[in-house]
């Protein structure tokens, strides 16, 4: 179960992905991001090692705003050969230095992604302990295993792929509002709702498998 602590991280999160964001594929604002959170939700790790959370970002930098999926995973001690996935370090008010990484780089965070898409994970709530986010949608798929483990991510103009046995996992980065997400023609997927602003809310694909 992961465990939500009221307490502060510095740098923040929304300042490592400032310095982060500029330098990915995906990536469509300018040289300064001006971000704001917008929503997401968490998957438990069983061993109660790695926070894994899907993390909803409008950045207000480019001449049109534009909303990201940013996955990251947060832990104790570095990950090692994941260097190229590291965003950044942090101190955390309560657990100290917390080391966090592009969380399609982290073999914990992708092997709950898979149990998320194969019905073996519940989506837990961004902000609250112990409590499944139910406005998250999976549609469940049989087509996954990581028997034969995942390959090296691929990072494309608004997603990253993650090689999963034979299969593909696309990782939604540009997020866009989709009338009926859960029509999406697909074997495996995963929505969201985000903020658009204090008044409205959207719903697009975070995760889906890829044709």
């Amino acid at each position: 179960m992961s465990v939500i602590y009221r307490t502060t991280m510095v740098p923040t999160k929304l300042q490592l992905l400032a310095a982060w964001l500029p330098g990915r594929t995906w990536y469509r604002g300018g040289q300064d991001p001006d971000l704001r959170k917008a929503g997401g939700f968490r998957l438990d790790d069983p061993d109660g090692e790695v926070g894994i959370e899907f993390m909803v970002l409008t950045d207000h930098s480019g001449e049109q705003s534009q909303t990201y999926h940013v996955p990251l995973t947060y832990r104790g001690s570095p990950l090692p050969g994941a260097e190229e996935g590291l965003v950044g370090t942090s101190e955390h008010g309560v657990l100290g230095t917390r080391w966090v990484y592009d969380a399609t780089r982290d073999p914990v965070a992708v092997s709950r992604i898979v149990a998320l898409l194969t019905g073996n994970a519940l989506p837990q709530a961004q902000s609250e302990s112990d409590t499944p986010d139910l406005s998250v949608s999976v549609q469940i798929t049989e087509t996954l295993s990581l028997t034969h483990g995942f390959g090296v991510p691929h990072d494309g103009s608004s997603y990253t792929d993650i090689p999963v046995g034979e299969r593909i996992v696309r990782v939604g980065r540009l997020l866009e509002p989709t009338a009926a997400p859960d029509e999406v023609a697909t074997a495996g997927k995963v929505s969201a709702p985000w903020r658009v602003d204090e008044a409205t809310t959207a719903r697009g694909l975070f995760l889906w498998m890829a044709a």
